[in-house]
C-alpha cells in the first residue's frame, strides 16, 4: 500500500508531477519536428523518404524500447516509493538530448553517426519509460476524491507544454534563421537547451514531503504478467488511440504538412504551435468534465470521435490551404483531448493497486511505443508505398476503432469510486 501524507503547497505537488513531462515531451517534438535535417544529416540518400524513414526508424526505436524502461522504474516506483521512480527518471533524462546538440554528422563520421542517433534515442527511450505512469500515479493519489482526473490531467499537460517548448523553439528559429543555418547548426540549439529544463525539474522534485511505501506483492513484475495481465492489455488498448492521435497530430503532421503538402517550415510549425497551445487549455477542461460526468463517456465521445473522423481530418490537412489544415488539425486536438479526459485518471483507477506502477507502465508504453511512436514511420511508409497521401488516417482511424470497442464493451466507469490502495 501507499500512504502519502498531506501537502501544503498543491501547486508543488503538481509541479512536480508534470516537469519531468515536460522535459521528455521536449525533447521528443524537437526530434519529430526536425525529423527532415537529422534524416538527410545521419540518414543520407538519394531518395529523401529514404532519409525521413532513417530518421523515423531511429526515431521509434526509443518507444520499441519504452516498456521494458516502464518494467524498471515501475518496480521501483512499487517498491520503493513514486518519488523515487520520478527523482531516478528526470535525472536520467537530459542525457541523450544534450549529447544529440553535439553528435557529429554522417558526414563527419560516417555510419557511427547513425548508429549513435539510434543508441541514443534507445538510451532515452528506456530512462522516460516510466516517467508519464509514475508522474500521473502520484499525482492521482495526491488528489482529493472528485477530484483525480484533474489532478491527473497535469502530467499530460507536461507533455504538452514539452511539445509546445519544442515547437515554438523550432519555429523562432525557422522565422530567424535561413534555411541554411538551420539545416547546419540551428536544428542542435534546441537540444542544448534541453538541459535547462532538466535542471528546473531536479531543483522541483527535491523535498516534495514524505511518502510510506508498504509494497503489497514482493515480485510486481511476476504478478503483472501474470495475475493482472488482463487488466494490463485492457488500460493498454483504451490508450492506443490517444497515443496514435498524439502523435499523427503533433508530431508526424508537420513532415506530412512540409514534405506531401510542401508547405514552409514556418507555416508547418506555426500552426502545429497553435493546435498545441489550443490543447493545452483543452485537457483541464476535459478532466474536470470527466470528474463530472465520469470516464467513459470521454472515452467513447474521443475514440467515436476520432475513429469517424480521421480520414475527413487528413483530407483537410492535405488541402494545402492553411485555414483547412488547421481544421483538420483541430479535428484530431479535440479528440484527444476527450480521451484524455478520460483515460488519465482511468489508468490510474484501472490498475490494481499491488502493481499500479509496473503494469501501468507496462501497458501505457505498449500503446505509446508500438502504436503511437511508430505512427510517424508507418504514416510515411504507408505513403511512400501506396502514393495515397489519405492513408495515414486511416490508421488513426483504426486506432480509434480499438479503443472505441474497449470502452463500450469492456470498461467499467471508476470516477465516482474511492482509489483503492490509499488512504
Amino acid at each position: 500500500m501507499t500512504t502519502t501524507k498531506p501537502t501544503a503547497n498543491a501547486t508543488r505537488v503538481l509541479l512536480a508531477g508534470l516537469i519531468g513531462n515536460v522535459m521528455e515531451w521536449y525533447d521528443f517534438a524537437v526530434y519529430g519536428y526536425f525529423a527532415t535535417v537529422i534524416g538527410r544529416e545521419f540518414f543520407p540518400s538519394s531518395d529523401p523518404a529514404s532519409s525521413l524513414i532513417g530518421a523515423f526508424g531511429a526515431f521509434a526505436a526509443g518507444f520499441l524500447v519504452r516498456p521494458l524502461g516502464g518494467v524498471v522504474f515501475g518496480r521501483i516506483g512499487d517498491l520503493f516509493g513514486r518519488r523515487r521512480a520520478l527523482s531516478l527518471s528526470v535525472m536520467a533524462m537530459a542525457i541523450p538530448t544534450v549529447l544529440m546538440g553535439v553528435l557529429p554528422t554522417h558526414q563527419q563520421i560516417g555510419v557511427a553517426a547513425p548508429i549513435a542517433v539510434v543508441v541514443l534515442r534507445l538510451i532515452q527511450g528506456l530512462s522516460v519509460g516510466g516517467e508519464y505512469t509514475s508522474s500521473i500515479i502520484f499525482l492521482s493519489e495526491q488528489a482529493p476524491q472528485r477530484q483525480r482526473g484533474f489532478y491527473a490531467i497535469w502530467g499530460l499537460w507536461g507533455s504538452v507544454l514539452g511539445m509546445l517548448l519544442g515547437s515554438g523553439f523550432g519555429d523562432l528559429l525557422a522565422h530567424t534563421l535561413t534555411p541554411d543555418q538551420l539545416g547546419s547548426w540551428g536544428w542542435r540549439l534546441p537540444f542544448l537547451l534541453g538541459a535547462l529544463v532538466a535542471f528546473t525539474g531536479i531543483v522541483i522534485r527535491q523535498g516534495i514531503g514524505a511518502e510510506v511505501i508498504e509494497p503489497q506483492v514482493k515480485a510486481p513484475v511476476r504478478e503483472t504478467f501474470g495475475r493482472y495481465r488482463l487488466q494490463v492489455l485492457q488500460v493498454m488498448a483504451l490508450n492506443i488511440a490517444s497515443s496514435v492521435g498524439y502523435y499523427a497530430a503533433f508530431v508526424y503532421a508537420v513532415s506530412y504538412l512540409e514534405d506531401i503538402d510542401k508547405l514552409s517550415d514556418a507555416t508547418a510549425l506555426s500552426l502545429n504551435t497553435g493546435v498545441l497551445g489550443v490543447l493545452l487549455l483543452l485537457y483541464p477542461i476535459a478532466a474536470w468534465l470527466s470528474d463530472r460526468i465520469g470516464r467513459k463517456p470521454m472515452l467513447i465521445s474521443g475514440s467515436a470521435l476520432m475513429c469517424f473522423g480521421a480520414l475527413s481530418f487528413f483530407d483537410l490537412m492535405h488541402s494545402g490551404d492553411p485555414q483547412l489544415v488547421l481544421r483538420g488539425e483541430l479535428g484530431l486536438t479535440v479528440a484527444v483531448a476527450l480521451l484524455a479526459g478520460g483515460k488519465n485518471p482511468a489508468n490510474v483507477e484501472l490498475m490494481p493497486a499491488a502493481v499500479r506502477c509496473t503494469g501501468l507502465a507496462v501497458a501505457f508504453n505498449l500503446a505509446e511505443g508500438y502504436f503511437g511512436g511508430t505512427t510517424p514511420l508507418i504514416s510515411t511508409w504507408l505513403i511512400s508505398r501506396t502514393g495515397n497521401p489519405l492513408l495515414p488516417g486511416a490508421w488513426v482511424a483504426l486506432a480509434g476503432l480499438i479503443t472505441l470497442i474497449t470502452a463500450v464493451f469492456f470498461t467499467r466507469e471508476t470516477a465516482f469510486r474511492p482509489l483503492e490502495g490509499t488512504r
